[in-house]
């Protein structure tokens, strides 16, 4: 019995333990529920915006690199500007939208409060029209 009520105190410690450290850091909540594991959380650098260009639109209508070139062009105009440490410019397969023509374009910001915009962009004619649309959205 007194061995029992040993165990029964070092596992109560170790939920007041643990209890007094979770209180201590933010839970990350996915779907506003609170997750039941620990799982380490970061601030990232790109708080302003993340760009998520999708890699297929382009090589599945003509095997062409266009949505690499505009990825690049995105990196090159934002390091120039002195932005590239706000937005982020991600490369990602396939969005499930699947234009005719153009690349599928989904611009993640702080600012959208919750709304994810699905642009649908003309790889060339429309880099300025792109890039100023995700200046807009700096937060």
């Amino acid at each position: 019995m007194k061995k029992l009520i040993q165990r029964i105190k070092r596992l109560l410690k170790r939920i007041l333990k643990r209890s007094a450290s979770n209180s201590q850091q933010p839970s990350p909540v996915i779907n506003s529920r609170p997750l039941e594991t620990s799982i380490p959380t970061v601030s990232p650098r790109w708080e302003s915006g993340l760009v998520l260009v999708c890699s297929q639109c382009a090589n599945e209508q003509s095997g062409s690199t266009a949505s690499e070139d505009l990825e690049n062009w995105l990196k090159s105009r934002l390091k120039f500007e002195g932005l590239w440490g706000e937005f982020r410019v991600v490369s990602t397969s396939c969005l499930g939208v699947c234009p005719r023509m153009g690349i599928t374009v989904v611009l993640v910001s702080n600012r959208s409060g919750g709304n994810r915009p699905c642009l649908i962009v003309n790889p060339q004619s429309d880099r300025e029209l792109l890039y100023s649309y995700i200046k807009q959205n700096q937060g």
